[in-house]
């Protein structure tokens, strides 16, 4: 109702005075956690999914399928085909699992997108270890912002300044580039510590720094001499 009478031209003053006379209060509150709270609160329990594409040299498209642990911001590179099958994504959730081992049972909330590619089976894998798939609405990307975030940081730090000939090459591409991310990059939310950085580990500031050239030498990495 008030968006019918704004579009009469009449100021929201005006309009607000007209529903307090009509007894139109204002809209009650949201009594669910939006969905930002929502990743906030649950972060350390949500596993973040996608799917992103390549096309090699030879003009040949390959897929390769990550997840990401949105508390550490830790990323999983699972795979990279040219036939991204239900079967294949569901082997790769089978390998997510066995990799993670014991910490498999913290995460409840794999995120995902309205992909084809992934298929009921990929799903049926996740589910069996008593987590909740969360699909995202339609051509909502921002809903499943970081792994967009990922698509994005990985293509302009790495995949658009090589020439991936095959899936060999790019999952070697890929290997190097993961170790990267996790072990070295610095990432804001978590004050420009890598990801599989413990906290309680103690720098010492007196030894060298170290300088040496990673993911095919696109990538300056630096570190303490032990």
């Amino acid at each position: 109702m008030s968006s019918s009478l704004l579009a009469t031209g009449w100021g929201e003053g005006t309009v607000r005075r007209i529903l307090a006379a009509a007894g139109s209060g204002p809209a009650p509150r949201r009594a669910s956690p939006t969905w930002r709270q929502f990743l906030i609160s649950q972060a350390s329990g949500i596993l973040a999914c996608d799917l992103l594409h390549i096309d090699t040299v030879f003009l040949k498209r390959l897929h390769v399928l990550f997840v990401m642990e949105i508390e550490t911001r830790r990323v999983h590179i699972l795979g990279a085909t040219a036939n991204p099958t239900g079967a294949w994504t569901a082997q790769q959730a089978r390998n997510l699992l066995m990799g993670l081992g014991e910490r498999a049972d913290r995460f409840r909330f794999p995120i995902r997108d309205r992909n084809g590619k992934f298929g009921r089976a990929f799903d049926e894998v996740l589910i069996g270890a008593d987590v909740r798939v969360l699909k995202i609405p339609p051509r909502s990307p921002r809903a499943n912002a970081f792994a967009e975030r990922v698509v994005g940081t990985l293509r302009r730090e790495c995949l658009d300044h090589l020439i991936i000939y095959g899936e060999r090459h790019l999952r070697t591409v890929l290997a190097a580039y993961e170790r990267h991310f996790n072990q070295h990059r610095p990432h804001q939310s978590r004050s420009l510590r890598p990801p599989t950085h413990d906290p309680s580990e103690v720098i010492d500031m007196t030894t060298r720094i170290h300088h040496r050239r990673s993911v095919t030498g696109l990538i300056s990495e630096y570190h303490r001499v032990a």
